[in-house]
C-alpha cells in the first residue's frame, strides 16, 4: 500500500516525502507546481526524489475535478500538505485560497472518504489563531476571529474535517503549523529574505519596529511530528468524531530581532535595517502551548533557532553557490 502526499514539491512535502522513503514507504507525491514562488525550486526538490525506486509522481491540482484519476488505488493513507501559502498573498488574491484551501480540502476529504482510507492528516497553521491575545496558544482557545484570510481558509479547513469525521467517520488529524524553516524553504518567509538580502548587501525591511516573535519550528522537528500523527492511533475523546488537532511549535518564541542576528552571526555580515510599521493581515507574536503534542505524539522538538539557521545557511550558499 502506499502513501499520498498532496504538496510533494513544496518545503513541508520535500522534507516528508524524503522520510518516508527513508522508512522503505511506497509514496505517490502530487503537486500543480505553480509559479506562487519560483517553480524551479520546486523542480530541484522533486529531482532530489525522483531516483528513490519508492517515489510516484504525478503534476496535478488538488482543485481539479477529477483528482481521484491522478491518485493510485493502493493509496491507504494520505498526508495533505497542498495549499496556496502566505498571509500577505491572501490579502492581495483571496480567490487563489479559495481555490486551493477550501475546493482543494474538500476534494482530498471526497478522496479519503471513498477510498476509505486508513488516515488522513492535513496541514493547518497557527494563523487560526488570529487576534487571540492569550499566549501560548491552545489547542482549547477560541480561533474565530482571523486577522487573515489566509488564516480563515484553515480554520474552515478545521471545520470541514470536522463535519466529515462525523459524518462518515473518516479519521483525521490536523496539524497547526509554526513558522516552519530550515533547508529548501519557502522564499517568501522573513529568514530566506533576510539571509539573501544581507548577502546581496541589500537593506532588510523589519517590520512593526522590530517588536515581533515567532515561534520558529526546524522542519525536521516539524516532520517528525507529521510522521507520528500518521502512525500513532488517534486519541480523539471517547464518542468524539475521529478528528484531533495539534500544535507544532517550538514552544520557544524568538524576538524577530533576535533572528536576525542569528542570521548575521551565521553569515557574518552585519544587516542594513529599514525599521516599518506592521503590515496588515500580521500578528505581534505566535507562541505554541504543544502539551497535547508532547503527550498524544511523543513529540519533542530539539532544534535551537541559531542550530536551524545555520543549517539553512549552509544549504542556502551551497544551492546558490554564494
Amino acid at each position: 500500500m502506499a502513501i499520498l502526499v498532496t504538496g510533494a514539491a513544496g518545503f513541508i512535502g520535500h522534507h516528508t516525502v524524503k522520510a518516508l522513503l527513508a522508512r522503505g514507504e511506497e509514496v505517490i507525491g502530487i503537486d500543480n507546481l505553480n509559479d506562487y514562488y519560483d517553480p524551479t525550486l520546486k523542480h530541484a526538490r522533486l529531482n532530489v526524489l525522483k531516483d528513490h525506486n519508492g517515489f510516484h509522481f504525478h503534476e496535478a491540482d488538488i482543485a481539479a475535478s477529477r483528482l481521484a484519476d491522478s491518485v493510485p488505488a493502493s493509496v491507504d493513507r494520505i498526508i495533505h500538505l497542498a495549499a496556496q501559502a502566505g498571509v500577505r498573498y491572501s490579502i492581495e488574491n483571496p480567490g487563489a485560497y479559495a481555490q486551493a484551501n477550501l475546493v482543494g480540502h474538500t476534494n482530498i476529504l471526497e478522496l479519503a472518504r471513498h477510498r476509505t482510507v486508513q488516515m488522513l492528516v492535513y496541514a493547518s497553521s497557527s494563523s487560526i489563531y488570529g487576534g487571540n491575545t492569550k499566549v501560548p496558544f491552545s489547542e482549547e482557545d477560541r480561533t474565530d476571529d482571523p486577522v487573515s484570510f489566509y488564516g480563515a481558509t484553515k480554520k474552515a479547513n478545521e471545520l470541514l474535517s470536522q463535519s466529515y469525521a462525523r459524518l462518515y467517520g473518516l479519521p483525521q488529524v490536523g496539524l497547526r503549523f509554526f513558522t516552519v524553516y530550515g533547508p529548501w524553504g519557502r522564499p517568501d518567509m522573513a529568514y530566506w529574505l533576510f539571509t539573501d538580502k544581507i548577502l546581496k548587501g541589500e537593506p532588510i525591511r523589519v517590520f512593526n519596529q522590530g517588536k515581533m516573535g515567532r515561534d520558529f519550528t526546524y522542519i525536521d522537528d516539524c516532520v517528525a511530528g507529521i510522521l507520528s500523527a500518521l502512525d500513532t492511533p488517534l486519541a480523539a475523546p471517547k464518542n468524539a468524531p475521529p478528528h484531533r488537532v495539534y500544535n507544532l511549535g517550538n514552544a520557544q518564541p524568538e524576538e524577530l530581532m533576535s533572528l536576525i542576528s542569528h542570521i548575521e552571526a551565521a553569515l557574518g555580515q552585519e544587516a542594513d535595517k529599514i525599521m516599518e510599521p506592521m503590515q496588515q493581515g500580521d500578528v505581534e507574536r505566535t507562541w505554541a502551548d504543544i502539551s497535547r503534542a508532547r503527550a498524544e505524539l511523543r513529540y519533542h522538538p530539539a532544534t535551537p533557532l541559531h542550530e536551524g539557521l545555520k543549517h539553512f545557511i549552509t544549504w542556502f550558499r551551497d544551492f546558490f553557490q554564494r
